[in-house]
Protein backbone atom coordinates (compact mmCIF):
# COMPACT_ATOMS: atom_id res chain seq x y z
CA UNK A 1 0.00 0.00 0.00
CA UNK A 2 0.98 3.35 -0.79
CA UNK A 3 0.25 6.10 1.62
CA UNK A 4 -0.82 9.65 0.67
CA UNK A 5 1.82 11.77 0.16
CA UNK A 6 1.29 15.91 0.97
CA UNK A 7 1.93 17.31 -2.87
CA UNK A 8 4.07 20.20 -1.97
CA UNK A 9 3.64 21.91 -5.71
CA UNK A 10 6.10 24.72 -7.04
CA UNK A 11 5.10 28.60 -6.17
CA UNK A 12 4.78 29.69 -9.43
CA UNK A 13 1.25 27.13 -8.96
CA UNK A 14 -0.15 30.50 -6.82
CA UNK A 15 -0.27 32.89 -10.13
CA UNK A 16 -1.46 30.17 -12.56
CA UNK A 17 -4.36 31.34 -14.76
CA UNK A 18 -6.20 28.00 -13.60
CA UNK A 19 -5.61 28.09 -10.39
CA UNK A 20 -7.05 31.41 -9.41
CA UNK A 21 -9.82 31.14 -11.48
CA UNK A 22 -10.86 27.34 -9.07
CA UNK A 23 -9.86 29.92 -5.80
CA UNK A 24 -12.43 32.55 -7.82
CA UNK A 25 -14.98 29.90 -8.05
CA UNK A 26 -14.80 28.73 -4.31
CA UNK A 27 -15.13 32.47 -3.15
CA UNK A 28 -18.35 32.88 -4.87
CA UNK A 29 -19.66 29.03 -3.94
CA UNK A 30 -18.92 30.23 -0.19
CA UNK A 31 -20.92 33.20 -0.54
CA UNK A 32 -23.98 31.42 -2.18
CA UNK A 33 -23.55 28.56 0.83
CA UNK A 34 -22.71 31.24 3.87
CA UNK A 35 -25.15 33.50 2.33
CA UNK A 36 -28.21 31.39 2.23
CA UNK A 37 -27.04 29.28 5.27
CA UNK A 38 -26.61 32.30 7.56
CA UNK A 39 -29.56 34.27 6.07
CA UNK A 40 -31.84 31.49 6.60
CA UNK A 41 -31.65 31.65 10.46
CA UNK A 42 -31.28 35.72 10.54
CA UNK A 43 -34.81 35.25 8.38
CA UNK A 44 -36.19 32.63 10.69
CA UNK A 45 -35.45 34.57 13.84
CA UNK A 46 -37.02 37.42 12.37
CA UNK A 47 -40.49 35.44 11.36
CA UNK A 48 -40.99 34.08 14.52
CA UNK A 49 -39.42 36.42 17.40
CA UNK A 50 -36.57 34.91 18.47
CA UNK A 51 -37.17 31.38 18.51
CA UNK A 52 -34.38 29.99 15.60
CA UNK A 53 -34.01 27.36 17.93
CA UNK A 54 -36.66 25.48 18.50
CA UNK A 55 -37.33 22.30 16.77
CA UNK A 56 -38.47 24.16 13.90
CA UNK A 57 -36.12 26.28 13.67
CA UNK A 58 -33.42 23.64 14.10
CA UNK A 59 -35.33 21.92 10.53
CA UNK A 60 -35.67 25.07 8.53
CA UNK A 61 -31.97 25.89 8.94
CA UNK A 62 -31.12 22.06 8.49
CA UNK A 63 -32.92 22.38 4.82
CA UNK A 64 -31.34 25.53 4.36
CA UNK A 65 -27.46 24.68 4.84
CA UNK A 66 -28.76 21.00 2.96
CA UNK A 67 -29.89 22.63 -0.16
CA UNK A 68 -27.99 25.82 0.01
CA UNK A 69 -24.28 23.52 0.57
CA UNK A 70 -25.63 21.11 -2.67
CA UNK A 71 -25.90 24.04 -4.96
CA UNK A 72 -23.14 25.64 -3.78
CA UNK A 73 -20.82 22.41 -4.34
CA UNK A 74 -22.46 21.49 -7.87
CA UNK A 75 -21.58 25.31 -9.22
CA UNK A 76 -17.90 25.12 -8.27
CA UNK A 77 -17.47 21.46 -9.06
CA UNK A 78 -16.57 21.52 -12.73
CA UNK A 79 -13.59 24.23 -12.08
CA UNK A 80 -12.24 23.92 -8.72
CA UNK A 81 -13.77 20.65 -7.59
CA UNK A 82 -16.33 22.09 -5.16
CA UNK A 83 -14.80 22.39 -1.47
CA UNK A 84 -16.71 25.32 0.11
CA UNK A 85 -15.00 24.34 3.11
CA UNK A 86 -11.55 24.55 4.12
CA UNK A 87 -11.88 21.14 6.38
CA UNK A 88 -12.57 19.58 2.84
CA UNK A 89 -9.81 21.16 0.94
CA UNK A 90 -7.50 19.78 3.87
CA UNK A 91 -8.66 16.66 3.69
CA UNK A 92 -7.64 16.37 -0.34
CA UNK A 93 -4.36 17.75 0.78
CA UNK A 94 -3.36 15.22 2.73
CA UNK A 95 -4.74 12.80 0.40
CA UNK A 96 -2.67 14.04 -2.20
CA UNK A 97 -5.36 15.47 -4.14
CA UNK A 98 -5.08 18.78 -4.62
CA UNK A 99 -1.28 20.52 -3.79
CA UNK A 100 -0.40 22.85 -1.05
CA UNK A 101 -0.09 26.11 -2.89
CA UNK A 102 -3.53 25.65 -4.48
CA UNK A 103 -5.03 24.60 -0.86
CA UNK A 104 -3.63 28.21 -0.18
CA UNK A 105 -5.61 29.79 -2.76
CA UNK A 106 -8.61 27.73 -1.97
CA UNK A 107 -8.74 28.76 1.75
CA UNK A 108 -8.40 32.42 0.74
CA UNK A 109 -11.01 32.19 -1.53
CA UNK A 110 -13.54 30.53 0.71
CA UNK A 111 -12.72 32.74 3.75
CA UNK A 112 -12.89 35.67 1.90
CA UNK A 113 -16.52 34.43 0.24
CA UNK A 114 -17.64 33.51 3.68
CA UNK A 115 -16.81 37.31 5.55
CA UNK A 116 -18.16 38.82 2.08
CA UNK A 117 -21.73 36.68 2.33
CA UNK A 118 -21.92 37.83 6.34
CA UNK A 119 -20.78 41.59 5.32
CA UNK A 120 -23.92 42.08 3.16
CA UNK A 121 -25.99 40.05 5.26
CA UNK A 122 -24.78 42.79 8.31
CA UNK A 123 -25.26 45.43 6.05
CA UNK A 124 -29.09 44.49 4.86
CA UNK A 125 -30.31 43.01 7.92
CA UNK A 126 -28.43 44.27 10.79
CA UNK A 127 -29.29 40.83 12.92
CA UNK A 128 -25.93 39.01 11.68
CA UNK A 129 -25.62 38.48 15.76
CA UNK A 130 -28.41 35.34 15.73
CA UNK A 131 -26.37 33.76 13.18
CA UNK A 132 -22.78 33.77 15.25
CA UNK A 133 -21.67 30.14 16.61
CA UNK A 134 -21.63 29.77 20.09
CA UNK A 135 -21.70 26.33 22.28
CA UNK A 136 -25.06 25.30 24.35
CA UNK A 137 -24.79 26.29 28.00
CA UNK A 138 -23.19 23.17 29.63
CA UNK A 139 -21.02 22.13 26.54
CA UNK A 140 -17.20 22.44 27.14
CA UNK A 141 -14.80 22.99 24.24
CA UNK A 142 -13.23 19.78 24.00
CA UNK A 143 -16.59 18.04 23.72
CA UNK A 144 -17.36 20.19 20.81
CA UNK A 145 -14.37 19.09 18.98
CA UNK A 146 -14.90 15.66 19.70
CA UNK A 147 -18.54 16.54 17.50
CA UNK A 148 -16.92 18.76 14.98
CA UNK A 149 -13.90 16.15 14.57
CA UNK A 150 -16.61 13.03 13.88
CA UNK A 151 -18.90 15.47 11.96
CA UNK A 152 -16.60 16.65 9.37
CA UNK A 153 -15.02 13.43 9.26
CA UNK A 154 -18.29 11.48 7.70
CA UNK A 155 -18.38 14.99 5.59
CA UNK A 156 -15.11 14.55 3.70
CA UNK A 157 -15.56 10.82 3.68
CA UNK A 158 -19.02 11.48 1.82
CA UNK A 159 -16.88 13.84 -0.52
CA UNK A 160 -14.06 11.64 -1.27
CA UNK A 161 -16.20 8.54 -1.88
CA UNK A 162 -19.07 10.33 -4.02
CA UNK A 163 -16.51 12.04 -6.42
CA UNK A 164 -16.11 8.19 -8.20
CA UNK A 165 -17.90 8.89 -11.52
CA UNK A 166 -20.77 6.54 -10.89
CA UNK A 167 -22.21 8.87 -8.56
CA UNK A 168 -22.59 11.33 -11.67
CA UNK A 169 -24.62 14.70 -10.57
CA UNK A 170 -26.13 13.21 -7.33
CA UNK A 171 -22.67 13.50 -5.05
CA UNK A 172 -22.93 17.36 -4.44
CA UNK A 173 -26.65 16.06 -3.00
CA UNK A 174 -25.42 13.49 -1.17
CA UNK A 175 -23.04 15.90 0.56
CA UNK A 176 -26.06 18.84 1.21
CA UNK A 177 -28.14 16.31 2.95
CA UNK A 178 -25.29 14.97 5.28
CA UNK A 179 -24.44 18.25 6.23
CA UNK A 180 -28.01 18.54 6.74
CA UNK A 181 -28.72 15.43 8.66
CA UNK A 182 -25.41 16.49 11.18
CA UNK A 183 -26.56 19.84 12.18
CA UNK A 184 -29.58 18.32 13.64
CA UNK A 185 -27.86 16.07 15.53
CA UNK A 186 -26.00 18.34 16.68
CA UNK A 187 -26.73 22.03 16.60
CA UNK A 188 -28.71 22.26 19.76
CA UNK A 189 -25.31 20.89 21.58
CA UNK A 190 -22.30 23.14 19.69
CA UNK A 191 -24.22 25.22 16.99
CA UNK A 192 -22.69 23.03 14.28
CA UNK A 193 -20.64 24.01 11.88
CA UNK A 194 -18.31 21.77 10.21
CA UNK A 195 -16.82 24.30 8.16
CA UNK A 196 -14.31 26.64 9.37
CA UNK A 197 -15.65 29.33 6.66
CA UNK A 198 -18.74 29.22 7.88
CA UNK A 199 -18.06 29.91 11.42
CA UNK A 200 -15.04 32.48 10.18
CA UNK A 201 -17.71 35.22 8.10
CA UNK A 202 -19.94 35.91 11.36
CA UNK A 203 -16.84 36.26 13.64
CA UNK A 204 -15.07 38.77 11.95
CA UNK A 205 -18.02 40.80 11.18
CA UNK A 206 -19.27 40.92 14.86
CA UNK A 207 -16.05 40.09 16.14
CA UNK A 208 -17.06 37.23 18.61
CA UNK A 209 -13.96 34.64 18.83
CA UNK A 210 -15.24 32.58 21.64
CA UNK A 211 -14.16 29.02 21.26
CA UNK A 212 -13.95 30.29 17.63
CA UNK A 213 -10.86 27.70 17.90
CA UNK A 214 -12.97 24.94 17.95
CA UNK A 215 -14.34 25.78 14.41
CA UNK A 216 -11.35 24.89 13.40
CA UNK A 217 -9.34 22.27 15.19
CA UNK A 218 -12.10 19.75 14.94
CA UNK A 219 -13.22 20.50 10.98
CA UNK A 220 -9.56 19.80 9.93
CA UNK A 221 -8.87 17.42 12.28
CA UNK A 222 -11.61 15.31 11.05
CA UNK A 223 -11.73 15.92 7.33
CA UNK A 224 -7.74 15.36 7.19
CA UNK A 225 -8.23 12.01 9.13
CA UNK A 226 -11.07 11.44 6.36
CA UNK A 227 -8.91 12.47 3.71
CA UNK A 228 -5.91 9.95 4.92
CA UNK A 229 -7.90 7.05 5.40
CA UNK A 230 -10.06 6.86 2.52
CA UNK A 231 -6.80 7.31 -0.06
CA UNK A 232 -4.70 4.81 2.25
CA UNK A 233 -7.65 2.20 2.37
CA UNK A 234 -9.82 2.75 -0.11
CA UNK A 235 -7.73 4.36 -2.87
CA UNK A 236 -3.99 3.43 -2.94
CA UNK A 237 -3.35 1.52 -6.33
CA UNK A 238 -4.29 4.80 -8.10
CA UNK A 239 -2.60 7.06 -6.22
CA UNK A 240 -0.86 9.49 -8.53
CA UNK A 241 1.81 12.18 -7.37
CA UNK A 242 0.82 15.79 -9.10
CA UNK A 243 3.22 16.64 -11.62
CA UNK A 244 3.99 19.99 -12.59
CA UNK A 245 2.32 20.24 -16.20
CA UNK A 246 -0.77 19.63 -14.13
CA UNK A 247 -0.10 23.28 -12.61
Amino acid sequence: MTIPRIAIGTPAEATHPEALKAALAEFFSTFIFVFAGCGSFIAFEKLTGGSGTTPEGLVATSLAHAFSLSAAVSAASNVSGGHVNPAVTFGTLIGGQISLPRAVLYWIGQLLGSAAACAVLDYSTGSLDSATFALAEGVIARRALVLEAAMTFGLVYTVYATSDAKWGGTAPLAIGLLMGADILASRAFDGSAMNPALAFGPALVRWAWKDHWVRWAGPLIGGGLAGFFYEYFFTPDTYQPISPADY
